[in-house]
């Protein structure tokens, strides 16, 4: 018998069955204006000051990717968040959760069929994080070596990187859109080098290609998509300073959907820098290497040779 039906999940929506069908859609329209109510409040909280907005791009460096209404959503509910899924997707990979754990609210995307036409929506639901899962729980990885972090960095990159001796002063690396070409100095010490291309990776990230890039209008965004890479893989963070990014917001108090606009733009940058170091990371899981298990060779034994029979 599968109990996980019985144990581990919250009851959701107990009284459902007793409202009338206008009952249980005015509920569910006020469950949604609560939502984004909390979403649109923390997106203004996170850009009140420096170390709001640093505490909120370390939870997005530590959280598994999500949509960033979830990313705001779920930093309301808990900062300590780092993967977290529904009960359902759970058990597809046959976890299980805890006894008396408490959801989180989530938003789930879904597609709903309406006069014939495929429309997107969302539903709210509850999910759990690995911490409430019986399930050995991760370790935090040992930080790679710079000289790896760099190579995974550098190598398969969707835009040209090349060393170039004639920078202007103050200029550690810059991304040339016409050229697709991230143009780095040389010499400079490895955390700086470091999100320095990061930086300019994200800028390159940050460009459609429909006319529409501006490198003053994403600088803020790269700038923190930089942080975000570095923090994910353990690289030294203690020169940045946010104050400056949250000035350019008015202190969170433009319009939300604004804000939720901005980190959007930093959590696709920092994604795609991340997917492309990690895949580059996981390169030697696919190449051929001696065995330190190796299963033991037996002996062949050689044919013996033809002797000539003795001359008679």
């Amino acid at each position: 018998m599968d109990l996980t039906k019985f144990l581990g999940q919250d009851t959701q929506e107990p009284s459902a069955q007793r409202l009338s069908k206008e009952e249980y859609a005015a509920q569910k329209k006020q469950e949604r204006e609560e939502i984004w109510g909390m979403i649109d409040g923390k997106a203004q909280e996170v850009f009140q000051n420096g170390d709001s907005l640093k505490g909120f791009l370390d939870f997005m460096g530590q959280c598994k990717p999500q949509r960033t209404d979830n990313l705001f959503l779920l930093y309301a509910q808990n900062p300590e968040i780092r993967q977290i899924k529904t009960f359902e997707k759970w058990k597809e990979e046959g976890k299980v959760v805890k006894t008396g754990s408490k959801g989180y609210n989530f938003i789930v995307g879904q597609e709903y069929e309406k006069d014939g036409v495929i429309q997107q929506g969302y539903s709210i639901q509850k999910a759990y994080d690995i911490s409430q899962i019986r399930t050995k729980q991760p370790e935090e990885a040992e930080p790679k070596p710079m000289d790896q972090l760099m190579e995974a960095l550098l190598t398969d990159s969707e835009v040209r990187i090349q060393i170039a001796d004639n920078l202007p002063d103050k200029v550690q690396a810059q991304y040339i859109p016409n050229q697709r070409t991230i143009y780095v100095r040389n010499g400079m010490s490895e955390n700086t080098t470091f999100h320095s291309i990061s930086r300019e990776l994200a800028y390159a990230s940050l460009d459609h290609h429909d006319g529409s890039y501006s490198r003053a209008g994403v600088a803020a965004q790269a700038y923190c998509a930089a942080y975000v890479t570095a923090q994910k893989y353990g690289v030294d963070v203690s020169g940045f300073s946010f104050d400056k990014v949250c000035e350019m917001q008015a202190f969170g108090q433009k319009d939300p959907k604004e804000l939720r606009s901005f980190i959007q733009d930093v959590k696709s940058a920092a994604y795609s820098i991340g997917k492309q170091v990690d895949r580059n990371l996981g390169k030697s899981e696919q190449e051929f290497m001696p065995d330190e298990f190796a299963v033991p060779e037996e002996k062949s034994e050689k044919p013996a040779k033809n002797k000539k029979s003795p001359e008679r």
